[in-house]
């Protein structure tokens, strides 16, 4: 896509503004957004650390001015790197820092991502079958829940669904 502004360099911003419900997207390239100035100041120091530094100044396990000066500030053991260096950088220093800084980031992860959990995405063309074998697993599981808590009628439903499930995978 070429400039909206020149036509004849390569856009390489791409800033969409809502104003009131209002859409607006320009599509230019560098030297015409050093240009433009005012619409796109700003965005030219724009890094993906900054924005990640700006989301963890949310810390919503900070303690009071006060308690937070009395301890030692929170720090990984092996490469001791401390939470507020991981929040000005927004990268870890070695892999134990997830363990170390665990408290502190799963209230930053379920804020970002609405969840602690990672639970995948699983592609749609081939999704039909594992979707069918992961329930599969799950009510073989629930089936013999029920049986070993003697629960036969749900034990029952659960063995019907099972087969039910089986033939559908013999089909596809």
């Amino acid at each position: 896509m070429n400039c909206e502004e020149c036509g004849k360099r390569p856009a390489t911003l791409h800033l969409t503004k809502i104003v009131n419900g209002e859409k607006t997207e320009y599509h230019i390239c560098e030297h015409c957004a050093q240009e433009k100035g005012d619409v796109f100041t700003g965005f030219h120091n724009f890094s993906i650390n900054n924005l990640l530094s700006g989301l963890l100044k949310f810390d919503p396990m900070q303690k009071s001015v006060k308690e937070s000066t009395s301890t030692k500030p929170l720090r990984c053991e092996t490469c001791g790197l401390t939470y507020a260096q991981f929040s000005k950088s927004g990268r870890f220093g070695c892999s134990d820092c997830y363990t170390f800084l665990g408290d502190r980031l799963d209230p930053l992860f379920r804020r970002i991502h609405g969840n602690t959990q990672h639970i995948g995405k699983v592609p749609e063309r081939t999704g039909g079958q594992l979707k069918i074998r992961k329930e599969l697993e799950q009510l073989k599981q629930a089936l013999q829940k029920y049986v070993a808590s003697e629960e036969f009628e749900k034990a029952a439903e659960m063995r019907d669904r099972i087969r039910a499930l089986e033939q559908k995978m013999a089909q596809s």
